[in-house]
């Protein structure tokens, strides 16, 4: 403490400042990376052109998104069309984002709150992964469940059910 006294008053402001601005930007640094990753990905995705999928920041609030996926063609959910809310940590892209279903989704790996059971938005999860390819993902596993880790016991059990019956049918 008594070598801040003998220092002069503006430069102890100055070097305070200084270090509060250098915590500052390394949250501001690390969050303007991820906004332009955020961009980046915006621009990709609109460029794409994939059929049945979109996503877009909600208002100007570029860390939260709402996407759009339709059912996959030849599934039980061809013709829907689903609303999902995408939240971005701050450590994305190492930090998977949230994905849940706005829309109701009655699926064997989607829960009655709209949470994903997808290996891409957990454990698997990589930095190479984007919006596009996670889009594309959860609208894959709508027409290919992952039955053996069901959140849904009662649609993993249904889809079952209706497999059975499309072999039988087909024999």
């Amino acid at each position: 403490m008594a070598s801040s006294q003998n220092m002069d008053p503006a430069a102890a402001a100055a070097s305070s400042s200084a270090a509060l601005k250098g915590s500052e930007s390394g949250g501001s640094a690390a969050r303007s990376s991820v906004s332009k990753r955020l961009q980046q990905e915006l621009m990709t995705l609109m460029m794409s052109g994939d059929q049945g999928i979109s996503a877009f920041p909600e208002s100007d609030n570029l860390f939260k998104w709402v996407g759009t996926i339709n059912g996959a063609q030849g599934t039980v959910y061809e013709g829907l069309r689903y609303r999902l809310s995408l939240e971005f940590p701050a450590g994305y892209p190492y930090q998977a984002p949230r994905v849940k279903f706005v829309t109701s989704c009655f699926h064997p790996n989607v829960d009655e709150q709209g949470f994903i059971c997808l290996d891409i938005l957990k454990d698997k999860w990589s930095a190479l992964y984007d919006v596009r390819s996670i889009l594309l993902s959860i609208q894959s596993l709508l027409g290919e469940p992952n039955n053996e880790s069901p959140l849904n016991t009662t649609a993993a059990e249904l889809w079952n059910n209706q497999e059975g019956e499309t072999s039988t049918q087909v024999v």
